[in-house]
């Protein structure tokens, strides 16, 4: 017997990672959003964590763009989902570009004992850079869901959130005064100015 077997026999339950990413203004947190409203409509107990570093709209509830929210938990790192979640069927989190790769393991271990995970995550930084533990939540996830936002010059899918300022780190908070989402080809030549 594999472990999955064996985790669906003990907790009656088959967890599984999916993961939300794309750039920023894709509709991401909308999406996940959605889908936890979906499974308390079905009746199922969530749960929905957000780094407590993102205080843009709220600082305790994860907000859309669109201003759609939901309360959540904020915690200061990944561990802290593992005590606070408690008995439920589906864990959220959101912004998870900003925890450190020990998301990996909470992910792994939630969804090891019966929990559906829900993730969302920025896929790419400003730099168009791999950003933080999501490329390995994703080879690990069970499913994958990449949006994408329009892109603010040519009107295109965008896949990439530039930064308008010249702030070399890598976190900087922010919203369209700071970013705004573009293809590939305006991406690009917006580099080269």
């Amino acid at each position: 017997m594999d472990f999955l077997e064996y985790s669906v026999r003990v907790t009656g339950k088959r967890g599984t990672i999916e993961v939300i990413t794309g750039s920023m203004f894709s509709g991401k947190t909308e999406e996940l959003i959605r889908r936890l409203r979906r499974a308390q409509f079905a009746g199922l107990k969530v749960e929905i964590f957000k780094p407590s570093l993102d205080k843009r709209y709220s600082e305790t509830r994860v907000v859309s763009h669109d201003e759609k929210s939901i309360l959540s938990t904020p915690v200061d790192n990944p561990s802290a989902i593992i005590l606070l979640a408690g008995e439920v069927d589906v864990v959220a989190i959101d912004e998870a570009q900003f925890f450190d790769i020990s998301i990996v393991e909470v992910c792994n271990n939630l969804a090891d004992n019966g929990i559906r995970v829900l993730v969302a995550g920025l896929d790419m930084d400003f730099m168009g850079k791999p950003f933080g533990p999501i490329p390995a939540l994703m080879s690990i996830a069970e499913h994958v869901t990449k949006v994408h936002a329009i892109c603010m010059r040519c009107g295109n899918l965008a896949q990439y959130s530039f930064r308008k300022s010249d702030e070399a780190q890598v976190v900087l908070l922010g919203e369209k005064n700071l970013y705004e989402p573009l293809c590939r080809e305006c991406y690009n030549k917006a580099l080269n100015k």
